[in-house]
């Protein structure tokens, strides 16, 4: 009877949040039944309270005849239990518990964490058992918009708050990483000098440029120096991973900022274009740009000449984009080459056959003809032959041919 008072007092002992010690009698699918030390009570230990892992497999964690520490988190009561007295227990929470003990104080640590999760607004994490949280924008040094790619990885964070009763534990990763960085990158800038050619993978592209990851470094690549040519956007010419050859332009080691060029390293579009092309040569080109004064047509990838608004008709153009438009496929003829110059003069005109009222006025090629100016000699021989030229010879008989001969003589 004294035994069976002392089992029921010390069932009376069994609260939640207590911390028992309870043995486990069976094991069955996901969960166990455990009979609670010196109680005479039973519990139930899900798989859900000893791990975060959903398909994680119960008997890798408990057997039938350990004898665990365990939190006790419910009591079941109604048809769950069958009229008797059992508890839900957890382990990973008993184990949570001391982790908040364990870690409490430790503002600003750098600890290893392992994300769970990637969720709104960040990253979920787990530390000795404590779930954590890392906002977006504390991941890392720029915004990260595919944050499922931390999914599953071990990684490094600085513990900025931690509160028990709230359940708040917050870290930061981007800290850490700029930390790093500043060691790798006075290494690196050590290292570096304007007008080097360096190996590197393309990290990330942004719509101003891509940035170049340098081993331990990110140097930028700006739009206008990823091609020769025009893009609308820098994923048109690199992909992340990729790896590419970039020149140093500028180092700044104050601010860390690295300009690099990816078409330095590259042979430019007028190299070798005398090579290419000829004075009067026929090509096919593209309408890239209407001004004013002329269209700007593509020849080449990257190489483009004028056509100027008289070489475009033997019409009169007011406006070239009256007769043009960009992506326009034209032929045109090459009437001026100047590579030191980069600048090419085009024709379209010099291709159509010249009006008639045009044949007097212009060449083939639409150049005006010049005429010569006369020389003082030229005149000074017409003016003489105008003053040297034989008068009419007239003789005296012609002159008094009316008059009477006889009539004289007398």
């Amino acid at each position: 009877m004294n035994e069976f008072e002392q089992m029921l007092n010390s069932v009376e002992d069994v609260k939640v949040k207590d911390v028992v010690k309870g043995e486990i009698l069976t094991v069955d699918n996901d969960q166990a039944t455990v009979s609670i030390v010196g109680t005479g009570v039973e519990g139930i230990l899900t798989l859900r309270e000893i791990t975060n892992e959903k398909d994680a497999d119960i008997n890798s964690f408990v057997k039938v005849g350990d004898v665990l520490d365990l939190m006790v988190i419910k009591q079941i009561v109604g048809k769950e239990s069958e009229g008797a007295n059992v508890y839900l227990l957890s382990l990973k929470r008993l184990a949570a518990r001391k982790a908040w003990t364990e870690i409490e104080g430790s503002e600003g640590d750098v600890v290893v964490v392992k994300v769970l999760k990637a969720v709104k607004g960040g990253l979920s994490v787990e530390y000795k058992g404590v779930r954590g949280f890392i906002p977006a924008s504390l991941i890392d040094t720029y915004f990260v918009r595919d944050t499922k790619k931390f999914e599953g990885q071990e990684i490094e964070a600085k513990i900025i708050e931690i509160n028990a009763a709230e359940q708040r534990f917050i870290l930061n990763r981007r800290v850490v990483v700029e930390a790093e960085n500043l060691e790798a990158r006075k290494e690196v800038f050590a290292a570096l000098n304007v007008g080097d050619i360096l190996e590197g993978k393309v990290a990330r592209t942004t719509q101003f440029g891509a940035f170049i990851d340098l081993g331990g470094v990110d140097g930028l690549v700006h739009i206008t120096e990823l091609t020769h040519g025009h893009i609308k956007k820098p994923s048109d010419v690199v992909s992340v991973g990729d790896v590419v050859n970039v020149k140093i332009l500028s180092l700044d080691a104050d601010s860390g900022r690295i300009s690099l060029s990816l078409k330095a390293t590259q042979p430019g579009p007028w190299d070798g274009i005398e090579e290419k092309l000829q004075k009067g040569d026929v090509v096919d080109g593209t309408v890239k740009r209407l001004t004013d004064f002329g269209a700007f047509v593509e020849i080449f990838p990257g190489v483009e000449g004028l056509v100027h608004v008289s070489q475009i008709s033997w019409e009169r153009v007011e406006n070239p984009k009256d007769v043009l438009k960009p992506g326009q496929a034209v032929k045109v003829k090459v009437l001026d080459v100047k590579p030191e110059e980069e600048r090419i003069s085009l024709s379209i005109k010099a291709l159509e056959e010249a009006p008639a009222h045009s044949e007097r006025k212009s060449r083939d090629d639409g150049e005006k003809r010049e005429r010569k100016p006369r020389s003082k000699r030229d005149n000074h021989h017409q003016n003489t032959a105008q003053f040297n030229e034989p008068a009419e010879t007239i003789t005296l008989a012609d002159q008094f041919a009316d008059l009477n001969w006889e009539d004289l003589l007398k």
